[in-house]
């Protein structure tokens, strides 16, 4: 061969290589968790594709044949399967139902929530910013979403491999839940935009297979977050250990999630001088001279400011010994530059503190502006100060079930519905991951919270953010107060809390209420195409 056609195969295998490299990315964005990586024979970590995964998310066959993949569960090939059927059912518009029709752009869907998220994504796929869902925490056997893959417990038995009591009772039921959440989960994420966030509450009874779930969905890199959330102050209990909080579970869809920090809140940020209207107000936290651990000599100079002169350690004599060399590692100097003084002082970040006995030189910490190093000198950079969003943001007491208990008292007359989440708690995380028009779905929307939370933080920043909620139509409970104040579905109680929760927005900002979108349109998931 000659060195040419050698060359020429060398360009044919890398060619080749970097097709593969592009076909494995593409793969990737499309069925993150099907991408693995794994050590070559060289040693060199590659990205590889689970073919076996990817044939099962690619099937139409719904078999529960014996699975190989380390998370799974019986009916697991089969919640895949149901996750890329077609939808068999339509949306029918119910005007009677809705409120301002010809206006809103907002959605209330009662049906089951899986059919739904297949008939969104013709128009709304990737345009979601937001997702928040509280499903059900698989607490008991009652469950209501009876998906195609269901399945008695004979049949369970057979596939899980055991009889009689060798099968744990109620192992059936964790299987149908992870079902159930796994196609609704990789149906949903198809409805995120890339920089679009997943909110999840869950309790221990299915932590850990829904962090595995949404893992496999999402892809373990795109997982973000386990905040722990105060269900309720300690109280009485009958067990050895009171469980007083759930978690709120966060994934992104791609790999930089666009995040709207709360602002940093400090109380010593107090003093105003003629750059707050420019720079906000700013605090006196630090002396220019500090002991530093490393003493430099070119931070060691007089200062001479309203006709008196500073030294570091506010010593002319220790200031002289230090410069005949007679200085420790860690000694007095200035924490900043002379030029960078020089700058600092005649831009105002700087100000002079008088004591009865002697002056300290003090530099101001702005809340909204800064000075930068840049190629010329130094610059003011106006900033937006913020804070990071706390993985214990939610353990104060406004996020627990007793204030959503009295949200829900503030529209009705009882409480409609039992462990309705609080405002506080989806209205802050709108505030952190969504602005401007943003989409905001939540499909086992209950009680309505979420539309609540959104309409409330339109009111407070100007939003003009949309709520699409979807709620299977599940009967209210015999004797629960629901029924008792008439309501027969908890979609019959959602939908009153949305528009008692408009009126009353209208009703104490009447001037500003006008603006914002308070209505919603109506369908029901009806049989056919």
């Amino acid at each position: 061969m000659t060195r040419e056609e050698t060359k020429q195969e060398g360009q044919q295998v890398k060619a080749r290589k970097d097709l593969v490299r592009e076909n494995i990315e593409k793969i990737g964005e499309l069925f993150p968790g099907c991408v693995t990586e794994t050590a070559g024979q060289d040693g060199k970590i590659r990205k590889t594709v689970n073919m076996e995964l990817l044939r099962n998310l690619l099937t139409e066959k719904g078999e529960d044949e014996e699975e190989t993949y380390s998370f799974t569960w019986v009916g697991k090939r089969a919640a895949m399967a149901e996750a890329v059927r077609p939808a068999r059912h339509r949306l029918a518009p119910r005007k009677e139902l809705s409120l301002d029709w010809e206006k809103t752009g907002n959605f209330y869907i009662e049906g089951d929530n899986l059919e739904v998220l297949k008939l969104l994504q013709r128009d709304y796929r990737g345009k979601i910013k937001m997702i928040y869902i509280d499903p059900p925490y698989n607490t008991g056997h009652d469950f209501v979403y009876r998906d195609s893959f269901a399945m008695d417990s004979g049949r369970y038995r057979d596939l899980a491999g055991g009889e009689g009591e060798t099968v744990p009772a109620d192992g059936r039921y964790h299987s149908y839940w992870c079902s159930m959440m796994y196609s609704r989960l990789a149906a949903a994420r198809h409805l995120l935009t890339e920089d679009g966030v997943l909110f999840m509450s869950i309790d221990d009874n299915e932590l850990s297979n829904l962090l595995k779930i949404a893992g496999e969905i999402f892809g373990g890199s795109h997982f973000l977050a386990c905040f722990p959330r105060i269900t309720k102050k300690a109280g009485k209990t009958t067990e050895a250990i009171a469980k007083n909080h759930d978690y709120v579970l966060a994934f992104s869809k791609g790999d930089s999630p666009k995040f709207y920090l709360p602002p940093h809140t400090d109380a010593g940020f107090k003093y105003a001088d003629e750059y707050v209207g420019e720079r906000g107000k700013y605090k006196l936290n630090q002396t220019l001279d500090y002991n530093s651990l490393s003493y430099s000599p070119s931070l060691d100079y007089p200062i001479e400011l309203d006709g008196e002169v500073f030294y570091p350690g506010n010593s002319c004599e220790k200031y002289l010994e230090r410069k005949a060399g007679k200085h420790t590692r860690a000694d007095w100097a200035w924490r900043w530059s002379r030029e960078l003084f020089d700058f600092g002082l005649k831009n105002g970040f700087v100000v002079v503190k008088k004591y009865e006995n002697y002056s300290r030189i003090y530099t101001k910490t702005y809340q909204n502006a800064r000075i930068v190093k840049t190629d010329s000198g130094f610059a003011v950079e106006h900033i937006s100060r913020t804070r990071a969003i706390s993985t214990l943001e939610f353990v104060e007491n406004r996020f627990s079930n007793d204030n959503g208990k009295k949200n829900l008292l503030k529209l009705f007359d009882t409480s409609v519905f039992d462990y309705s989440k609080p405002v506080a708690l989806i209205k802050t995380l709108v505030q952190y991951s969504t602005s401007g028009d943003d989409l905001v779905l939540d499909f086992f929307s209950g009680s309505g919270t979420t539309a609540q939370a959104v309409m409330e933080q339109n009111l407070e920043d100007g939003g003009n953010r949309k709520f699409i909620l979807v709620q299977i139509p599940e009967a209210t409970a015999p004797r629960s107060d629901g029924a008792r104040a008439g309501f027969q579905t908890i979609c019959e109680i959602g939908r009153e809390r949305i528009r008692r929760a408009g009126e009353k927005i209208r009703e104490e900002h009447p001037l500003i209420s006008g603006d914002l979108d308070l209505g919603f349109r109506v369908y029901r998931l009806e049989e056919g195409l």
